[in-house]
């Protein structure tokens, strides 16, 4: 998908925004190359309640650093 997502459509960021305690998903983005950016307070309002999240990305020019180093 990120593959896709930078070098077919030419984007320049992705972002994943995740609530704190949510350890699976934060490995995930983590193990991809997205850095930690940000955290937004209240950012989104799941089952009635409003949820903090940190918001993590990657840049193209990241991502094809990253690849240029893979064996």
């Amino acid at each position: 998908m990120i593959h896709l997502a930078f070098r077919e459509h030419r984007l320049h960021r992705l972002e994943a925004n995740i609530q704190p305690e949510n350890a699976p998903s934060i490995a995930l983005v983590r193990s991809l190359g997205f850095e930690l950016e940000g955290y937004s307070p209240r950012y989104l309002k799941i089952g009635g309640r409003w949820r903090d999240h940190e918001r993590w990305a990657i840049r193209s020019e990241n991502w094809r650093a990253q690849r240029s180093l893979d064996p």
